[in-house]
């Protein structure tokens, strides 16, 4: 996972595949990001990602919850088409903000 700051955002490049094997290492290095009070948004970038599964959804989900807390978000971006599938079946796509680019 790498990531970059833009002013009040951080974008997060996920890779492979979030799955429960490495859900607890992305959530503690998501969390260390998010830890700083400037941060408002977090960006997601899903492109090189192939995989996820229900752990990964809930990575997400605390994510956007500890964000929601104080006023800030999650978005996601460029999803393939299977991630995307077991992203809006879990009612993801309802509640997180899917953006292009």
């Amino acid at each position: 996972m790498r990531h970059e700051r833009l002013r009040d955002a951080v974008v997060v490049y996920l890779q492979g595949e979030l799955d429960h094997h490495c859900a607890q290492g992305v959530r503690r290095e998501m969390d260390a990001l998010i830890e700083d009070r400037r941060v408002k948004t977090l960006i997601i970038d899903m492109e090189d990602m192939a995989f996820m599964d229900s752990s990964g959804i809930g990575v997400i989900l605390g994510r956007y919850r500890a964000l929601r807390e104080r006023g800030g978000r999650v978005q996601v971006r460029r999803m393939n088409r299977q991630v995307r599938r077991v992203f809006n079946l879990s009612g993801m796509g309802q509640i997180i903000e899917v953006i292009d680019g």
